[in-house]
């Protein structure tokens, strides 16, 4: 049907933006394509897919977009990239619309949502000059971590990059060289999240990091979770993992060129039988999704899910 199916888009962080934007719309076109025939050709009673390119042309055209992102640059021929791509995918959802009975539901939502990239901070030269974290040399050029050799005596903690940062403790008799007595952790703990909300930007000010127990967020915790889930500056600030950069704040991503990170409020378009009204749902409306597509498709609702099916959540909305 498509020929090279591609899962995602290589090596997208990148400064060859037409070579990017080539690749995001041959991903894209592929996949609407072979959506288009299961649609037409194949029996289903829930049809799902995902579009990877929304999230990549974000990362990779957003300060060509927004005139407030601190790295815009006025006048540049990529400034519709993403306006047009979301037209283009547009059209995409349109057809498929067309190939779906009239008393179908449609979902259109995201998983995220996404923001301007204020710049990165450097986790683990952070936790170094906080004196936690200790390495037996220093590294030669930008590295990750794991590439390092750490005095495990004298590290008591560590962490990760990524849109937000996970922080590990090296814990007595948890960790294989554990320094931290069991009955300091939740102080250790409460010690970090004080110094990590006060983080702030290169001129003083205060970026809104976020530090959060996952007992606290999560109502089951399993298999090993990091200690504490850092969002720096509230996610406009992405988690820099790598040593070797010999400062705390960074504006240039690590794994490449990065215009956005992730952001908490997302897209949301839902069309079904009973779900009258439009505008905004309430913001806990994520959690009657599951029990919601359970409702449409008649099956029963396991117990102990969370939150009320989102169409009754809407009928009461739009009341």
């Amino acid at each position: 049907m498509v020929g090279d199916y591609k899962l995602d888009v290589q090596d997208f962080r990148t400064e060859d933006k037409d070579y990017l934007l080539r690749q995001i719309y041959d991903m894209t076109e592929k996949r609407c394509r072979l959506v288009k025939h299961f649609l037409r050709t194949k029996p289903w009673e829930f049809f799902m897919w995902v579009e990877m390119g929304v999230d990549r042309i974000h990362h990779g055209f957003w300060k060509y977009m927004d005139p407030a992102h601190p790295k815009h640059e006025p006048g540049n021929r990529y400034q519709d990239a993403i306006r047009d791509y979301y037209r283009y995918l547009d059209g995409q959802i349109g057809e498929m619309v067309e190939l779906v009975p009239d008393d179908a539901a449609v979902l259109v939502m995201s998983d995220h949502g996404a923001q301007p990239l204020e710049g990165g901070i450097c986790f683990n030269e952070w936790l170094m000059q906080e004196g936690y974290l200790v390495l037996e040399d220093q590294p030669e050029g930008i590295v990750p971590l794991a590439k390092c050799e750490i005095n495990w005596q004298r590290t008591k903690a560590w962490g990760a990059g990524g849109y937000y940062g996970r922080l590990f403790l090296n814990v007595e008799g948890r960790e294989p060289q554990g320094v931290i007595p069991p009955e300091k952790y939740e102080a250790t703990r409460d010690e970090l999240i004080a110094k990590l909300e006060a983080l702030t930007d290169p001129q003083g000010r205060n970026i809104g990091t976020r530090a959060f127990k996952p007992e606290e967020v999560y109502r089951e915790v399993n298999n090993i979770p990091p200690d504490l889930i850092v969002y720096f500056g509230n996610l406009a600030w992405r988690s820099v993992g790598s040593v070797g950069l010999g400062t705390l704040h960074t504006f240039e991503n690590d794994t490449g060129p990065d215009d956005a990170n992730h952001a908490q409020n997302g897209l949301f378009i839902l069309t079904a039988p009973g779900a009258a009204g439009q505008g905004l749902v309430p913001t806990h409306s994520w959690r009657a999704i599951a029990p919601a597509m359970l409702g449409l498709l008649g099956l029963e609702v396991p117990p102990d899910i969370e939150g009320e099916s989102l169409l009754g959540a809407l009928a009461s909305h739009s009341g």
